[in-house]
């Protein structure tokens, strides 16, 4: 029955406030206090985040989760809808917590963990905060399948680079140049990342051997 009970709260309330617009009245590396009309929210923040943050007396607009526990009412917060949305995917993996999806976005972007996730590379996930091989395994597992072609291109969180697995022509040519890169000796993740940046600059109208030339010199 708690368990029932926390999980209709986290439910209720997870989406209660859905951004804060105001100033930022604290900051630290891993809280800010954002003055919103004369009221101060603590708000949980990565180390990224923080890095990026306007300074003391600054305004800022930073979307929030809404984390519900027996003990503790907490704010995450987040620059962009982007990270917040990869947030919210962290934390539906087995054993990856509010705080521990956190720490991982502390050092990978969205964009790092979608390709390390799309490529299976849990290697590079192990090496995040609290992250250890099976953990990381996990993620690949249960995430690969919610982050899809387009998530990669458009950079929002999520169901390969577009078409990369599609079965279209323009799809394989793409799968067609990863592998090549991948047997020059390039990482997976790496190799995703460079193909994804040749179509976003040129379109997607190239063939393998254009898509490998431009790859090569994003890589060089």
């Amino acid at each position: 029955m708690a368990f029932g009970r926390h999980f209709l709260l986290e439910e209720r309330f997870g989406r209660m406030i859905g951004y804060l617009n105001g100033i930022v009245e604290y900051l630290e590396i891993d809280n800010a206090v954002i003055d919103v009309n004369g009221i101060g929210f603590n708000v949980k923040i990565s180390a990224s985040t923080a890095d990026r943050m306007p300074g003391i007396g600054e305004a800022v607009k930073i979307f929030t989760y809404t984390s519900v526990r027996e003990d503790a009412f907490e704010l995450y917060g987040f620059l962009s809808r982007d990270e917040l949305g990869f947030f919210k995917l962290l934390i539906t993996v087995s054993g990856i917590g509010p705080k521990g999806a956190l720490s991982i976005l502390s050092v990978m972007s969205p964009d790092d963990l979608r390709f390390a996730i799309m490529a299976g590379d849990a290697k590079t996930l192990s090496k995040a905060p609290g992250v250890g091989k099976k953990t990381a395994e996990r993620m690949v597992l249960e995430l690969k399948d919610k982050i899809s072609n387009e998530d990669i291109v458009s950079g929002h969180a999520g169901g390969s680079i577009s078409g990369i697995a599609s079965g279209d022509d323009d799809g394989a040519s793409r799968e067609d140049a990863v592998s090549a890169l991948v047997a020059l000796g390039y990482s997976s993740t790496d190799s995703m990342r460079a193909v994804r940046n040749v179509i976003k600059a040129n379109g997607s109208d190239l063939d393998t051997e254009a898509i490998l030339k431009l790859a090569l010199k994003e890589l060089f």
